[in-house]
């Protein structure tokens, strides 16, 4: 007479094929980790540079065909918002369809709004402009996004590490692109396209890259895998343990999602009010592009180049830690920055670096609180929904930065953006107050 079949056997039998020899092999679930990672670190590598081009130029573009300099922020306020709409979408196609499929169509939606911007600035269309840039933002989402990939399958203890991973490998393109803000300036204007249009050429390309790069490689779906892996240890533990553990695997930790999110919502309202503003801080004091692209270069070089010892720190120190020290960076930087000589391209520098340093270790240590608190049946779709806050954050302080300079300063923009960064303190309090109770 034959066994009787358990229900985990059943649900090993009910997955899809591609999935069923992963789920029942940790070598093969740590082999496909690796070479997830591998994966995303290409094509970070590609949609780094086009995530560098609204950073570097798109507040000179706006300024240009606009004419007035409260206009600088529109620019980031909408590919911000875009990325808003764009997180929230590819969030839910990749809770349902896996990365995979979410993280190429945010791309390739990206790579079409950066070719968009490109033909606006041709045309000198100032709504097809703003479109453009609203649909580029999903390429800054998604960039953010890939970082969870690497995620699904990785050890607790190197989650951390497996986020950082990723990031550093945007530093390539990220850094790459704003020192050739000349380069594909000359190349637009070698076929008749403004100068301040070149970089988005760039990202147009590196956006289809680093999409074709996920849609070609990423099989099987590291997030199908780990869903799937869920689902088998709930039906092990519910078969040992009765019905009264089968919601377990399910539970949130919420204190830990607030805390998470609050960090990156504060960070990413800093850092971005503050870094969209510098270059026509600079630009008033006389500095040219190629100075604006070396300082937002080495802002954006200290946003992603050091995520690999963050990533060792937050693993070894804790997420609570880490976000502390974000806070007293992100201070530093608002001070630097607030009280530095206009004209001095040492202090400028120093006070991008310190503000993509705190983004760093905010973001870093954030998302490792997420992926902690969220349970991986609903995780893509809690990633996506608080992505959608930071992208909001990221809008509110790109269109704010630009009035706050024009019916002030810089310096009082950077000042307090330095202390809208201490509100990082008590939030961390309160959630390690909760973990204990």
């Amino acid at each position: 007479m034959p066994e009787a079949t358990s229900s985990t056997e059943l649900a090993v039998e009910r997955l899809p094929e591609p999935l069923k020899e992963y789920v029942t092999s940790p070598e093969k679930q740590m082999k496909l980790y690796k070479r997830t990672m591998k994966i995303v670190m290409a094509s970070q590598m590609f949609s780094g540079a086009g995530l560098a081009a609204g950073i570097t130029v798109g507040g000179l573009l706006a300024q240009d065909m606009l004419g007035r300099d409260s206009y600088a922020g529109v620019p980031t306020a909408l590919f911000t918002l875009g990325s808003a709409v764009a997180a929230l979408a590819v969030g839910r196609l990749s809770q349902r369809f896996g990365r995979r499929t979410g993280l190429a169509a945010g791309f390739m939606a990206g790579g079409i709004g950066a070719a968009g911007v490109v033909l606006a600035a041709i045309l000198h269309h100032v709504p097809l402009l703003f479109i453009s840039l609203f649909i580029y933002g999903a390429g800054t989402a998604t960039n953010l996004q890939a970082r969870y990939a690497g995620t699904d399958l990785a050890p607790p203890n190197r989650r951390a590490r497996a986020i950082s991973a990723a990031m550093v490998f945007t530093t390539f393109g990220a850094v790459a692109g704003p020192n050739l803000v000349n380069l594909t300036g000359e190349a637009a204007g070698s076929i008749g396209a403004p100068a301040l249009s070149g970089p988005f050429m760039l990202a147009a390309a590196a956006y289809f890259m680093a999409g074709l790069v996920f849609l070609v490689f990423l099989r099987p779906d590291p997030l199908m895998v780990a869903k799937a892996v869920a689902e088998i240890e709930r039906n092990r533990k519910e078969e040992h343990s009765g019905a009264g553990t089968q919601e377990a695997p399910l539970r949130m930790h919420k204190p830990g999602i607030i805390m998470g999110a609050s960090v990156m919502v504060v960070t990413q309202i800093v850092m971005i009010a503050i870094m969209t503003m510098t270059p026509i801080h600079m630009k008033h004091h006389g500095h040219g592009l190629g100075e604006v692209g070396v300082v937002i270069g080495i802002h954006v070089a200290a946003m992603f180049l050091p995520s690999l010892i963050t990533g060792m720190l937050v693993d070894r120190f804790g997420r609570m830690t880490m976000s502390y020290v974000s806070g007293v960076t992100l201070l530093l930087a608002g001070l630097v920055a607030a009280f530095a000589p206009g004209d001095s391209m040492g202090w400028l520098i120093l006070a991008l670096a310190l503000l993509g340093l705190g983004w760093n270790f905010g973001l870093i240590s954030g998302t490792a609180a997420i992926i902690d608190a969220a349970p991986p049946q609903i995780r893509a779709k809690i990633q996506g929904t608080i992505d959608v806050l930071i992208a909001l954050a990221g809008a509110s302080g790109g269109s704010m930065s630009g009035i706050i300079v024009a019916e002030s300063s810089f310096s009082a923009l950077s000042l307090t953006g330095g202390i809208l960064s201490l509100l990082l303190i008590p939030v961390v309090i309160w959630s390690r107050s909760q973990k204990k109770s």
